[in-house]
């Protein structure tokens, strides 16, 4: 019951924020009557002007790994280059959330995908600032299936990263290649029992007030894209080959290294109409070296495994499978209630993974099923509130979003 009045309050959310796109109005909730209250102001008039769309949503939510939650996601959109009718425009989407675990934790998270100079030039990364709570369950399956979540497997984590990627195009074709750094710096703090009894942990170095771990490392991307919209793809092909190496020398702690393969494939599917996609993702991480041990590769996240809690599989080496259909509403756009239904639509997916030791070594799968309703804030920019199961572990986690998982 709880929950459903949760899920109920963000999506009243949601409803007023697909409003207030159609009227260029800011719209705030009471949360007492659920009924929006629309105040002028001259920030959309400017944003309009700009070029620049913003969706946002804020209140209370629910996050698989955090419990109940205050906070909220942005998401900006323009074009560098308004002239420019090739030109995707730029996506900036912005999570953030306060978090009521003990102690109080806050979260934000930045994910853009930026194009200049007619896409030959693209910004990409992840910035992240989080102060919460976080849970380690050991390192192989067997310790990650049977050690359970609770008190002995927590640790309070303060952390950054900064992890920018410049892609240059590779003359007019639809190839990229670049460099990439990558920051990361966290304090662990109040480690649970469990915690600060794993071999990993104190072979790292960690002790019973906790340990901290700075890594710092320098690689390159190469890339092929063909897909017509990167926050939401209808169509199109997507590979990245991503290697990390980080070293003392330049500032780390360890030193290790990591590979990443990365495809996804975008097919509309016309007989069932328009709108209609089917999208699959196969992604492989694989590290080497004195890896720290919250930068393992992990399995489960809101972008792949949903319904896998964040870091409950972790090894050297991870492989992931997942097909999803996507599907929108098509109640035409001749008035205001037929545009506003068919900004709504669903995904379904089915998936597995493995994660081993190394990348011909992998020990069991991982079975994976969910779906979720879809609600487009901005032309091809989506809300997603997903639902994924784990058969493995008996779970069932819900997820909210900006932007689609892949």
């Amino acid at each position: 019951m709880y929950l459903k009045k949760i899920i109920s309050l963000i999506f009243c959310f949601v409803l007023v924020s697909v409003s207030a796109q159609e009227t260029d109005e800011y719209v705030v909730i009471d949360p007492e009557s659920i009924e929006p209250t629309v105040v002028d102001t001259e920030i959309s008039k400017s944003a309009k002007e700009k070029n620049l769309r913003f969706s946002v949503l804020g209140g209370p939510g629910y996050t698989p790994d955090f419990g109940f939650v205050i906070g909220g996601s942005a998401l900006f959109t323009f074009k560098f280059d308004p002239e420019d009718e090739h030109l995707q425009r730029s996506v900036m989407p912005i999570a953030f959330g306060l978090t009521f675990a003990k102690p109080l934790g806050i979260n934000v998270m930045i994910k853009p995908q930026m194009f200049f100079k007619h896409d030959h030039v693209r910004l990409f990364g992840t910035f992240i600032y989080k102060n919460t709570n976080d849970n380690y369950y050991g390192v192989g399956y067997k310790n990650n299936h049977r050690v359970k979540r609770g008190e002995a497997t927590e640790f309070t984590s303060s952390a950054i990263q900064i992890n920018p990627i410049v892609l240059f195009r590779l003359g007019e074709s639809s190839f990229y290649a670049g460099p990439m750094i990558d920051f990361y710096k966290e304090k662990i703090t109040d480690p649970g029992s469990y915690v600060r009894n794993d071999p990993v942990y104190l072979e790292q170095g960690g002790t019973a007030e906790g340990i901290k771990i700075r890594s710092v490392g320098a690689g390159g991307i190469f890339s092929y894209d063909t897909r017509d919209v990167a926050a939401n793809a209808y169509e199109g092909v997507y590979f990245e080959l991503k290697g990390t190496y980080y070293a003392k020398p330049f500032g780390s702690d360890f030193g290790f290294g990591s590979v990443q393969f990365d495809y996804r494939q975008y097919l509309k599917l016309p007989a069932l109409g328009d709108r209609r996609v089917l999208a699959w993702n196969i992604i492989s991480k694989n590290s080497f070296g004195d890896i720290p041990f919250t930068r393992y590769p992990l399995i489960g996240n809101p972008f792949d495994l949903r319904g896998y809690y964040m870091g409950q599989y972790r090894n050297k080496s991870t492989l992931v499978g997942l097909a999803e259909y996507r599907h929108m509403f098509n109640f035409g756009y001749d008035t205001k209630w037929e545009r506003f239904f068919s900004r709504f639509g669903f995904a379904a997916w089915a998936g597995a993974g493995l994660l081993g030791s190394n990348p011909i070594k992998y020990e069991r799968v991982l079975p994976n099923f969910g779906a979720g309703l879809r609600i487009e804030l901005q032309p091809r920019m989506n809300f997603r509130l997903d639902i994924g199961r784990s058969p493995v572990d008996k779970q069932t986690l819900i997820y909210f979003n900006m932007t689609e998982a892949f």
